[in-house]
């Protein structure tokens, strides 16, 4: 009988995938028929060569590849190609002309919106042509632009500060024959309207222009020109109506915010407050402290934007200067000119 094997003896050898545990590295191969060789890179290398790292791609129209700025496994790397500078774009006013509603603004009548009606409606002539496109560009200085069968007259840009009195009414037509703004300035040439609008019983700083296109920028309350008003009202207000004021009161038609609200002086039964908001709602301030049971004794405008009242006296016109009239420009977006 074949003698028994002992149980301390070592087994012999097994297939790899039956050993348990974590598998040892690949043995290198001697060609025997027992062993199995190492499986090739995915570059198509030589078994036990070092796989070249892939390098980069090549952009359309480019000879040279793009690769990293950091140097892989020992090569070095490849700078980016020069960008082709571009060539500096024409101006297209210049070349396709101003719009027609933008020409008609600028000339002093009316918003652009208001311009875009007298173009709808037929109002407007090119070269004794009626035209109602709105895409309309021209020439001012090569065309001959008629409104209503007037030719027009580009008078030249004009900007005003009035502090406006109490009394004076800031529309361009009043059937009452109420005094206003615009005949403050004394130049009936000039085809004037205000910068926004004050109340009948509010004095301040007004702004009047004959630049149509930039008074209706800062008019929009999209681009919310920041305004700043000093208040007198009856009664004390208290710091929690303050912090309402900030967070919005709720009139009829929307919310209303104000920027910021100080409180300068108390007297016994009145006190008076700074108010700086963006809105321009009909009577806004008045009707917000109205509903703090607070009635409005004077409201006087301060500033608009970056123009303050300053040492002006009552009923007083002056000239911006070119400084002011560039700061009120910055305010909108392209710099209108």
């Amino acid at each position: 009988m074949p003698p028994k094997k002992s149980g301390n003896k070592r087994p012999g050898p097994t297939s790899r995938s039956a050993r348990p545990g974590k598998p040892r590295g690949p043995k290198k191969f001697s060609g025997g028929e027992s062993s199995r060789p190492p499986r090739p890179n995915r570059a198509g290398a030589k078994p036990g060569a070092r796989a070249k790292p892939t390098t980069s791609f090549k952009p359309a129209g480019s000879s040279k590849p793009v690769g990293s700025s950091r140097s892989v496994g020992g090569l070095k790397p490849i700078s980016s190609p020069a960008p082709t500078p571009r060539k500096p774009k024409s101006d297209a006013s210049s070349v396709q002309g101003i719009r027609l509603q933008k020409v008609l603004a600028s000339a002093g009548l009316g918003s652009r919106r208001q311009c875009e009606e007298l173009i709808t409606t037929g109002r407007v002539e090119i070269d004794r042509n009626v035209v109602t496109e709105l895409g309309t560009r021209v020439h001012p200085d090569r065309c001959e632009i008629r409104v209503d069968g007037q030719a027009l007259h580009r008078s030249k840009l004009a900007y005003f500060a009035v502090n406006k009195p109490c009394g004076v009414v800031c529309t361009n037509r009043d059937p009452s024959g109420r005094p206003r703004v615009t005949d403050m300035i004394g130049l009936p040439d000039l085809r004037l309207f205000t910068i926004g609008r004050l109340d009948l019983n509010s004095e301040g700083l007004i702004l009047v222009t004959n630049d149509g296109e930039l008074a209706n920028h800062l008019a929009h309350p999209r681009y919310g020109v920041q305004k700043i008003y000093r208040v007198q009202v009856a009664g004390l207000p208290d710091p929690e109506m303050l912090l309402k004021l900030r967070r919005g009161v709720h009139l009829a038609e929307c919310t209303v915010r104000v920027d910021d609200v100080k409180i300068k002086s108390r007297h016994k039964e009145s006190t008076i407050m700074e108010i700086a908001l963006r809105e321009g709602k009909n009577r806004e301030i008045r009707r917000i402290l109205a509903r703090f049971g607070h009635k409005v004794l004077t409201l006087v405008r301060i500033a608009v934007g970056p123009i303050r009242l300053g040492e002006m006296a009552r009923g007083e016109v002056r000239r911006l200067t070119n400084e002011e009239i560039a700061s009120l420009k910055k305010l909108i977006p392209g710099n209108v000119s």
